[in-house]
Order: C-alpha cells, then structure tokens, then sequence
C-alpha cells in the first residue's frame, strides 16, 4: 500500500452505508434459517455484524494499533457490504414493480447519510476553529466543503500526488469522507444502469432483467478492477483515493446481490466453509497487509472476497456460519452505530492529535472508545428519527429538500473556515520587517554557533501562516514549469542569469539542489554567469538505479532514464562548472534487486567522472537535514521559537550528507561546500533566523532564507576555487 506513509492515507479510509436496520423495537433474528429463501431486503444479522466487524477494523487502526498493520481493510469490506445491500433493494423494487425510481431511491439516500454526515461536518468545523492551529483552517474548510458534496476523494488524490504541497501535508479531519465520496459516486452510475438495463430487457422481450444487469455491472468492474491494478503500480498515492480503482469492490458486492437466491440453495456444508473461509481472509488481510503493499491494486481481493464470501454463504450456513458470532448482540450493535461512530471517530482523533500532540496508542484508544458518545446520540436523535419520520419516508421530494438543506448547511461550515483562515493568512500578508536572515551572520568559516535561538521575532517572513495556506516559498523553477515531477522522463531546464555569460553553471539534482537557485541568482548577477538548472522529484544525479521515494522496494524508472538524458545533454554543453545535491543515500546495484549507499557512491563518482572526462568542473552541495515539522511548529510557537529548534548533530548523522562525504573522499577532483552554519548559526538550529522562516516544508529550505544565504555560498565557492565576487546591496 504506497501511499504518502500511505501519506497516512490508509490510516484515513473507510466507507459507511447502512444496511437495512430494523427500527427500534422491531424483532432482530439471531441469523437466517438454513433453508428459506432470503432476498437481499431482508434483514441479515450476519451482515450487520460484519459492519461491526469492519468498523472495528477501522476504528483499531486509526487508533494506533500496529497489530493491525492493514486494518483499513475494513473500507473494502465496507464497499462490499454497501454494495450487495443498495443493489439488492434495487433488484427487490424492479421485481416487485417492474421499474425503478431513481427519485425515490436519492430520496432514500438523502435522508440516510446526508443529516448525520453535516452534523459531523459541522461540529468538524468548530472543533477546528477552538482547537487546530489556524495554518490549517483554509485547507481543512475547503475539505469540508468538498466533503458536503461527496467528490473530496478527488481532491485527496491530487494532493497526495502533489510533490510541493506533500512537505506541508494537513492531516485532515474530514479524510474519511474520501470513501463516502466513492460510494455516493458509484450510487451515480450503478442506478442509470439498472434502468438502462430494464429498458433494454423490455426492448429484447425478456422476462428476466438480471442477465441483463449483469452485462451492466461487467462494464462497471471489468475496467475498474484492470485500472485499479494499473494505477497502483503506477500512482499508488492517487490509486487509494480515486473512485475509478474502486467500483469493482462495489460492483462485488452488487454481484453477491444478483447471486442471493441461489447463493441460498447452496450446500449447508460449502456454505459454512466459505462462510468461516470469508470471515478468515478479511482477519487475514488485517494482520498481514502493511505499509508495502500496493494497495487497493489486486491485494484488496483478498478481503473483497472474503466479505463476499460470508455475505453470499450467510443464507444457507445458518447457525452453523459466521453469524453464530456475527449475529451476537454486541455485534449488531456496534454494528447498527457504525455509520454514525465512523463520522466521529476520525475528527475526535484528528483534533485530539492537534492539541495534544502524537497520540500515544493507550490515549488514541481512549479518544477512539470516547466516540461512542457523540455516535450514539446522533444514531439516536439525528439518524433514525430522520430515517423512520413517516412523513420524510412518504415524500421523496420533502426527503430530497431536507438533504439539500443539509448539504447546503455543510458546504457552509466549511466555506466559513476557510474564509477564516484566508482572512487570518490576509492579515499576516500586510505585516513587513527588516528581513536579513543568513546575511546577519560572518561568512568567516567557523564562526558558529553564535549563540543561543532566538525566541521570537514580531514580523516572520514569509508568515508560517502564509506557508501553510499555500504560499510556496519556492524557487523560480516552480512558476518557470522546468522542474520535473515525480512522474515524467523529460529532462526541463531553464537557463537564468545571462544567457551569454562567460561562464556556464549547471545546477542537477533532486529538490535539494533546487532550493539552492535562489543563492546562485545573486551571483549570477553579480559574475557574469549563466546558470542552467535542471531538477526532478526525489531524484537523485546518479548513474545507479534510484530508488522510488513512495516505495524503496522498486527502482524510480523515471529517473533513471532522467539521468541517462541528463547526463548526455550535459557532456554536450560542458558547463564549466557542476553542482549537484541530493536527498537520497541509497540505490540499487546492476542487478536492481539489492539497495546501498556503496551502490549510490559507485553511480555517482560515474556521473561525476563522465563530467570530468569534459573538463566540467564537480562541485558537491552538502544535504541539510530534515528539522521535523517547521512550519507548523513557528506557527503555534510564535513566542517561544526554541521549541521548535533540533540538535546540531543532525547533520552529521543525516544518511545523504555522510554518503557524499564518502564519495567525494574518494573523487579526488571533485570539492564539496557545506552551508550548514548558514542556516543552523546558533547552539541549536532554529527554524526563523534573522526575521527570516528558514524552512517551507519538510527538510527544504525557504527561497527566501536561500536567498540571504549568497554572501556564504560565495565565500565556500571562493575556498574550493571558483572564481566569485560579492557585494551587497547598499
């Protein structure tokens, strides 16, 4: 499941829809006799346990628990479980009336998930307002928006396949909705196909409608089930959250429906085994899948048709079946709460984690258990109150009012966060101070640590704030479109400074070569040179395979033959000088099956070496270390900026600055520049330093700070030999 740590993307998933509950006082059988006819409208003890099974799953895992690595699961179970019982309602109406009415069922839609799902919306909103640093209002107003109206899976997908806004990530309260999004999407097409279905079984004079559905569902899952298995492989960070990688899980369970009649006639013998078989290969799934599989993809079969499984085996195994536990009162309780448990459970978490830090499993457990609370009140007066209101049941349209009356209402609550937070960043815009940042300090080597960190400054540039509700602070390649993301081969270059410069700099690398520009802009300015950049994504300048950052069990294709084009292009321009920095401290050898930082050192002394065969120049820019969460940290700690400061001996500790020491140690040639006093000046490295936010996300450094670093990086170029001058500005 390679998703950003799976980005935490699993960690927030997880789809609801309810079964056909009862109503209070209504007669609950403990499971289905062993050889009656059941219809998927009927009610299944069995298949409310398994929702009870599946939220437990979710809830364990959000949680903390790492004995369910793969808990998450539970959304495929979920998309199962939804999918057999709307389906079997839909086939239950056609056979009762020989039609469907699509008003009717958005009716029934509207007032089942749309109440409960914007009283969660709504108290998200508040609840972030008192409790989360206003850096994530905007973002997370825009989430809640989007949620309201069901299409926020999309708008996750492309943030997590976003390289520049993944450093300033916001873990949003309101992620789970992602699998609600996919389900009420599906519930957009399966229902046009079913009348499409029935019109054409009239046309054919067929009595029958279902074999006619089922060419419906077959174009359905057929290519979503070959696209969700390419799309992993390929994006697996945009795969877990698109709907078009999951509407084969729905249409599984869709199919179970069509199946149900004589899925009840099976042996009472096979039934209990694929029932038990079922139950096992969802506890499977939970315990063994984990952060490295490629996740939905074809892994998410296993717990897809294990929910199949024990909901088509229900009715004939009986007693003898899974719904001897399933069917237990404290199942089909959790189970009868679990929409409502699983709107809250993940804000409560989320807003927990914001005010009081990292959850340590024993409190996110508490805080998960505490859900209970806020879930059974809303069951209790918002969901089935709503749900079994004679008058909301009568009147489709009066149903269908009432859900665009709550949708309204959640689209409200977020778009008033997120204006909050946009008036917030707004008013920090305004604010300008004298910013010198690095240029405070002496170029003279040595000189630092000069002190103690500083703890406040009354004007940061740029605001923390201002980073985190989008404001990049990132070099010129970002709005020139030359830097080139995770995905794509092509080698973009933009060339600053004078284009007929007597002198020809090349800058190649990852990200961490990129921040640099800024620095080299000032002295291009300054001799005459022309500076051609070329950068990509988490990809390091290396004749060895790289590794992908997403997943290091497989090589970064894309940049590898990056490199090989790079590489070529370079020994054609023969720049008089090359810088090069990286993040990575590790790659495959020849055979790509082994990873190393030997392997790494070999590909990078061959680029370096192809580069000298030239009469190019090698110069290696030492990697800065990662200072944990920056932005975040300046921002909730205005006045007391050294609790967010980290120790000195991170740099000589970080993997990709120690792998470059060792290869340049044995590349006589080739010289290596270290500006770490520049932006670590004091017995601690800070992260704002002279009116200056260092750093804009992740281990990267702010184009701003980068900036007020050119007096130092002239000074490290001077000592290793490059002819450089630099004034400052009067």
């Amino acid at each position: 499941m390679t998703s950003p740590e799976l980005t935490k993307a699993a960690r927030e998933s997880f789809p609801i829809d309810g079964p056909g509950v009862p109503p209070p006082g209504a007669a609950v059988p403990t499971g289905p006799e062993p050889r009656r006819e059941a219809t998927p409208s009927r009610f299944r003890a069995d298949v409310a346990g398994l929702r009870a099974v599946a939220v437990g799953l979710v809830l364990l895992y959000h949680a903390g628990l790492s004995s369910l690595p793969g808990g998450f699961v539970g959304v495929d179970v979920f998309f199962v479980i939804s999918g057999f019982l709307i389906t079997g309602q839909l086939v239950t109406e056609i056979e009762r009336t020989g039609r469907v009415s699509l008003i009717g069922f958005y009716a029934r839609r509207a007032k089942r998930i749309l109440p409960a799902a914007t009283v969660v919306l709504a108290a998200t909103a508040v609840a972030v307002r008192l409790f989360v640093p206003r850096g994530d209002w905007q973002v997370i107003g825009g989430d809640i928006a989007a949620a309201a109206i069901y299409v926020v899976n999309w708008r996750f997908a492309d943030r997590a396949v976003d390289y520049l806004a993944a450093d300033n990530a916001v873990t949003s309260p309101v992620q789970h909705f992602w699998s609600l999004a996919v389900e009420e999407q599906f519930y957009l097409l399966w229902p046009l196909l079913i009348v499409l279905a029935i019109v054409a079984a009239r046309k054919l004079r067929r009595g029958n409608v279902r074999p006619v559905l089922w060419i419906g569902l077959a174009v359905l899952a057929v290519p979503s089930f070959v696209w969700s298995i390419v799309e992993t492989a390929n994006s697996p960070a945009r795969a877990f959250f698109v709907s078009t990688t999951r509407l084969w899980e729905l249409a599984i369970g869709a199919a179970v429906a069509l199946l149900a009649v004589r899925a009840a006639r099976m042996p009472r013998t096979v039934a209990v085994v694929l029932g038990w078989l079922g139950l096992a290969a969802i506890v499977a799934a939970a315990l063994l899948v984990t952060a490295k599989t490629e996740w939905p993809g074809y892994a998410a079969a296993l717990p897809t048709l294990g929910a199949a499984a024990v909901i088509a085996a229900g009715a004939a195994a009986g007693s003898r079946g899974p719904v001897v536990v399933l069917g237990t009162l404290p199942f089909r309780w959790i189970g009868d709460l679990s929409y409502s448990l699983y709107l809250w459970h993940w804000p409560m978490l989320v807003v927990a984690e914001a005010y009081w830090g990292d959850l340590t499993l024993t409190r996110g457990l508490l805080v998960a258990l505490a859900s209970v609370v806020p879930a059974w009140l809303t069951f209790r007066l918002v969901e089935n109150p709503l749900r079994y209101s004679r008058k909301i049941s009568t009147s489709p349209r009066l149903a269908l009012s009432l859900g665009g009356n709550f949708t309204l209402a959640g689209i409200c609550a977020g778009l008033a966060l997120l204006l909050t937070g946009a008036w917030a960043a707004a008013a920090t815009t305004n604010r300008t101070a004298y910013a010198p940042g690095a240029a405070l300090l002496s170029t003279a080597p040595g000189t630092a640590p000069i002190g103690p960190v500083p703890e406040r400054f009354d004007v940061i540039t740029p605001d923390p704030l201002q980073i985190r509700q989008g404001f990049m602070d990132v070099p010129d390649t970002n709005r020139d479109k030359c830097f080139q993301q995770v995905d794509g081969a092509e080698v973009l270059s933009c060339t600053y400074g004078n284009p007929n410069g007597t002198t020809t700099v090349a800058l190649v690398g990852d990200s961490k070569m990129d921040q640099w520009l800024p620095a080299f802009q000032v002295l291009a300015a300054q001799n005459d040179w022309k500076i051609v950049i070329a950068a990509k994504a988490s990809c390091p300048f290396t004749s060895a395979p790289a590794i992908r950052a997403d997943d290091p069990s497989k090589p970064y294709t894309d940049c590898i033959e990056w490199n090989r084009s790079l590489l070529r292009k370079l020994v054609d321009l023969r720049p008089d000088y090359v810088v090069t920095s990286q993040g990575a401290s590790r790659a495959f050898d020849a055979s790509g099956k082994e990873a190393s930082v030997e392997a790494m050192v070999a590909g990078v002394r061959s680029s370096w070496k192809a580069l000298d065969a030239v009469g190019s120049k090698v110069i290696v820019l030492a990697n800065n270390p990662g200072p944990g969460a920056a932005v975040p940290c300046a921002d909730k700690n205005r006045k007391r900026l050294s609790a967010c400061a980290f120790d000195r001996k991170r740099h000589d500790q970080d993997p990709a600055y120690r792998m470059q020491r060792q290869a340049v140690a044995g590349a006589p040639k080739v010289k290596m520049v270290d500006l770490f006093d520049a932006i670590c000046p004091t017995d601690k490295c800070p992260v704002v330093f002279g009116n200056v936010l260092i750093y804009r996300g992740g281990s990267h450094i702010g184009a701003a700070y980068v900036k007020t670093t050119a007096p130092h990086l002239a000074r490290a170029l001077s000592d290793v030999g490059v002819p450089v001058v630099f004034a400052p500005k009067k």
